[in-house]
């Protein structure tokens, strides 16, 4: 696979794999710890167990094979999420595609905490909703959301969004009687480890 504008390893596409057992854990349960809940969090928050994440750990961390999400949006900036797998150095990285340009832009990247650009709440609702037909990616409304939920970087959040996200964790299998405090929790740790300047121009602006 090639990603114009990212050259530092081998891409595979990963779509398929959010629909198996053990890739949210993955993929959120690091960011479940939000400082206030003595409760530490397991993967049942997310309806999966230890062993289902051990083993697709496995493929997710493949030095050999670096796992591509694609998020394309209609009409708009879309979100390529990208495992790098390079030894010493793993990490997610987050990169924006734009209508009219060849190449994706790297605007942030998750190494056990958040660094670069983030995007506010409504621009990843608008994201996650408006999923282009004729692109290669993750159609998923509930699975674009949450893959694009660690760009959050947004205080002022829609008073909806708890109950937005936990609609998406339950829809991706997340037992209803935890995806509402599995969502507080996400929500809380997102928040508290960034903040959104109202001065600052989001990268959706093209800036």
């Amino acid at each position: 696979m090639l990603i114009k504008g990212y050259d530092d390893g081998p891409l595979v596409a990963g779509e398929s794999l959010p629909a198996r057992p053990g890739f949210w854990s993955n993929y959120l349960l690091a960011m479940c710890s939000d400082g206030a809940c003595a409760e530490r969090p397991v993967p049942e928050w997310f309806g999966e167990d230890g062993a289902d994440v051990d083993a697709l750990s496995e493929v997710l961390f493949d030095p050999e094979h670096w796992p591509v999400f694609r998020v394309p949006a209609e009409e708009g900036p879309g979100v390529v999420v990208i495992y790098r797998n390079l030894v010493g150095d793993y990490g997610t990285d987050y990169l924006l595609t734009h209508p009219g340009r060849a190449y994706a832009q790297q605007i942030a990247s998750w190494e056990g905490d958040f660094a670069g650009m983030g995007l506010t709440w409504h621009e990843m609702v608008r994201i996650a909703d408006h999923p282009s037909p004729m692109a290669e990616g993750v159609q998923d409304t509930a699975a674009r959301l949450l893959l694009v939920l660690p760009l959050l970087t947004d205080l002022d959040l829609d008073e909806a969004a708890p109950a937005r996200l936990a609609a998406a964790l339950t829809e991706v299998g997340a037992p209803q009687h935890t995806a509402s405090t599995t969502a507080e929790h996400l929500l809380a740790h997102l928040t508290r480890r960034s903040w959104h300047d109202p001065t600052w121009e989001s990268p959706l602006s093209g800036s």
